[in-house]
């Protein structure tokens, strides 16, 4: 059960470096009030967001999150 223990510690620690990583690399929201009014993005960038480089680091960092709070629950159980 050490063993299994360290192979999840080690797969938790490199989830966390690659969770910062790809969270510094984002862009930032510079919509300022323009959100607040409910401004969509009507353009034709804003329809492809999904596919652009933002979208996939997105979508990448939600897998990263869900699988940080998964393995932090896994590490914290007492069964370990």
């Amino acid at each position: 059960m050490a063993a299994l223990k360290l192979v999840i510690a080690i797969v938790f620690i490199i989830d966390c470096v690659a969770l910062v990583t790809l969270v510094l690399a984002q862009e930032g929201k510079t919509q300022g009030l323009g959100a607040i009014q409910g401004f969509a993005e009507t353009t034709y960038w804003g329809k492809i967001k999904g596919r652009s480089r933002e979208g996939v680091l997105k979508k990448i960092t939600i897998v990263l999150s869900v699988l940080f709070i998964v393995l932090s629950i896994v590490l914290n159980m007492s069964i370990f």
